[in-house]
């Protein structure tokens, strides 16, 4: 029997209730396909509520204090073991289209990157470079949300292909000249989005493969819809902002919180005593304003439309995520191709008061979206609780395809549990947050019913029941009545800690 291929397809920055088959109120019909199709999960987190470090655990089958890239700001090392290298080692052919990540914006002589000023915008060197890249024997790559300066590489090079010479316009400077101070609706045609070439590219490694009779491990990774809120026609007005749900604080919820929390509520607040490393820190600064490069005010039209448009450039992302699912049942490959689709973290856009991400492990933030369809294996229209983690991944599709998982690699064989024959392959998930040296580091463990978070150096944290308080706005850490629930779950996620230690290999003898 032949071995199955693996498309994995991630959005960044997607909350978990944004699935209409799964109650949302957003419009996405080609997600729902898979819903129907496959098993939906609803217990899925991610490692890190970051880019870098949940992106590197995908490919290491690693937690991020294990890999090495802790934040956002620091480079996956390229002696590390990526899951690529395993599929590569048996056959595959191996392919990431779109957002890596998985270095910073800027380059040292001592961390080199290939995704940082200048040579990411250096477009006769990326002409000649596909890979390989992180186990990735094939590489297309871009770095931009939205309107970013950080345009360039491969997406810039197809603009210029498809004849939109004028690319530049519709990115802010230093790169373009678009105005910053545009919201809501892109001015790019849907025909040069990057959601356009995510789909047009990878429909056409699946060809390719197709012709050649290749197996494959594809990463399909779309950028959408993380912030800037921005969308071309029509999707900037696809939902009616009072028409959306419009989440938010509930008052006093952040009285019995760590510090940082409450301090997002000020206009002007003070998180110097947090700086360390001398660079920005996400999410510790007002939450009243929302834009990660034109920041603005939040009014109470923006509350709604921002939202909307967040919506909107899911709804868009779906539409590709689409084309590439009809291209799989064109070529005849969907009944052999396992299909994963998920996000690398989660988003605020109100919830508690806050906005997009930071150091703040809600639900909101830390659990996703987590789709699988393989037709005949994977049971169709199941909805699972059964806990994921990212770091799950790895492993699952070695296992999955009758390949030895490395020792190293400390996610969890979800195998049995994606085939319906086991309720769970763990009882608990992992969550990572180091965004300074000493000053921001936390973890979280969460298991069927409890969440606490503890923090390096500090007395505070935080105990949520989410049976009982599926909002988490009431912190159970110093109510005296929960003492020893506090002790047991400190318990629990010390043992968690000891049981995800990395072993490289197995005992083998006495001495």
């Amino acid at each position: 029997m032949k071995k199955p291929n693996i498309l994995l397809i991630t959005s960044d920055q997607q909350h978990w209730d944004t699935i209409s088959a799964l109650g949302s109120e957003v419009h996405t019909p080609n997600l729902d396909r898979l819903v129907r199709e496959g098993t939906a999960f609803t217990r899925a987190y991610c490692p890190n509520p970051t880019c870098t470090p949940s992106r590197a655990s995908i490919i290491t089958g690693m937690y991020p204090s294990q890999h090495g890239a802790w934040t956002l700001g620091t480079k996956l090392l390229e002696d590390r073991h990526t899951v690529g290298e395993d599929f590569n080692k048996a056959g595959y052919k191996s392919a990431l289209i779109g957002k890596a990540h998985f270095q910073p914006l800027t380059s040292t002589e001592e961390y080199p990157s290939l995704e940082s000023y200048p040579i990411m915008q250096d477009l006769e060197m990326w002409k000649g470079f596909d890979g390989p890249f992180y186990g990735f024997d094939h590489v297309e790559l871009a770095r931009n949300h939205t309107n970013e300066a950080h345009v360039g590489q491969h997406y810039a090079i197809w603009m210029e292909e498809k004849g939109c010479t004028n690319w530049r316009d519709y990115f802010v400077a230093p790169t373009g000249n678009l105005d910053p101070t545009i919201t809501y609706k892109w001015p790019i045609p849907e025909e040069y989005h990057y959601n356009t070439w995510i789909a047009e590219r990878t429909n056409a490694m699946l060809e390719q493969y197709k012709e050649n009779d290749e197996n494959f491990f594809l990463w399909s990774s779309f950028f959408d819809p993380h912030p800037e809120y921005l969308v071309p026609e029509p999707w900037d007005t696809m939902y009616d902002p009072d028409s959306v749900t419009v989440p938010s604080i509930t008052p006093g919820e952040h009285d019995n919180n760590p510090p940082h929390f409450g301090k997002t509520q000020e206009e002007k607040p003070d998180f110097s005593d947090l700086l360390e490393s001398g660079y920005g820190i996400h999410g510790y600064g007002s939450h009243l304003f929302y834009g990660y490069g034109h920041r603005q005010k939040l009014g109470d039209y923006d509350k709604k439309k921002l939202i909307a448009v967040y919506y909107g450039m899911i709804s868009m992302m779906d539409k590709y995520i689409g084309q590439i699912l009809d291209k799989l049942d064109e070529l005849g490959m969907a009944d052999n191709t396992i299909v994963v689709f998920t996000t690398d973290h989660g988003h605020f856009y109100g919830q508690h008061g806050l906005q997009a991400k930071g150091g703040f492990h809600y639900e909101d933030l830390i659990k996703l979206p987590f789709l699988v369809r393989y037709p005949g294996h994977v049971p169709a229209g199941v909805v699972s609780p059964a806990i994921q983690s990212l770091v799950d991944l790895a492993p699952t599709f070695l296992s999955f395809c009758d390949l030895p998982i490395p020792h190293a690699m400390t996610g969890v064989d979800q195998k049995d549990v994606w085939l319906g024959r086991k309720s769970q392959a763990r009882d608990h998930a992992i969550c990572e947050f180091r965004h300074e040296a000493t000053t921001i580091h936390q973890k979280t463990y969460v298991d069927e019913r409890y969440k606490i978070t503890v923090y390096y150096n500090q007395t505070y944290g935080e105990i949520f029941d989410l049976q009982e308080d599926p909002g988490e706005v009431r912190n159970l850490w110093d109510n005296p009545e929960y003492a020893a629930l506090k002790s047991e779950l400190l318990l629990k996620y010390a043992w968690a800690e000891l049981g995800k230690e990395s072993m490289p290999m197995p005992r083998i003898w006495h001495a």
